[in-house]
């Protein structure tokens, strides 16, 4: 016969699998949005998005055991930030373009005016952030965008606090400077 404590171990496996398939079931539908804005605003191609958010996903599952309780936001951020640095990489490598699409659409109908400012914008957007330097768009896009506070941009880049606030700054005046640029350039007709 078995001893109690090994029939213990194998009969509470599947109940662990569960509380392990609940919690990322939790995971994905708590942040799969957030994950896509912040992998495609981190310059992953439009084509690329499902498969850097399924990767992060699959990270977390197999790194569950690893994620600590009420910290799975932290880790999912961090992971997509090394699945958007990677998926970047593969592009240059392949030296193909990155061309995202349209931005999502908004709940509610817009009229056509609306629809097409909006797409400018975002447009604009994309492509200010895809000119910025990749450690300031970072902090830029999860700080701005992401709305996460400073000191959890610097804990998620491994930086110090002052250090991240610091790129934040440069990242808003080079934002600022890039904006206005093109601004100016698509005003005068030049594209």
């Amino acid at each position: 016969m078995f001893p109690a404590s090994i029939m213990v171990e194998v009969a509470s496996e599947p109940m662990l699998q569960r509380r392990a398939d609940a919690r990322l079931r939790g995971m994905v539908e708590a942040h799969i949005d957030a994950m896509t804005r912040l992998l495609r605003r981190l310059g992953v191609s439009e084509s690329d998005v499902d498969d850097a958010v399924q990767q992060v996903f699959l990270t977390a599952s197999r790194r569950m055991d690893d994620i600590a309780p009420h910290a799975e936001k932290s880790f999912l951020y961090k992971t997509a930030l090394h699945v958007a640095a990677h998926a970047r990489r593969t592009v240059a490598r392949r030296r193909e373009s990155a061309d995202d699409g349209a931005p999502e659409q908004a709940d509610g109908r817009p009229s056509a005016e609306e629809l097409i400012d909006r797409r400018r914008a975002a447009a604009l957007l994309e492509e200010v952030l895809e000119l910025m330097p990749e450690e300031l768009r970072t902090v830029f896009v999860l700080f701005e965008i992401e709305q996460l506070p400073t000191v959890e941009i610097a804990a998620l880049l491994e930086l110090p606090a002052g250090t991240a606030a610091s790129r934040l700054r440069r990242a808003r005046e080079d934002f600022h400077e890039r904006v206005a640029r093109l601004r100016a350039r698509r005003t005068r007709g030049v594209p």
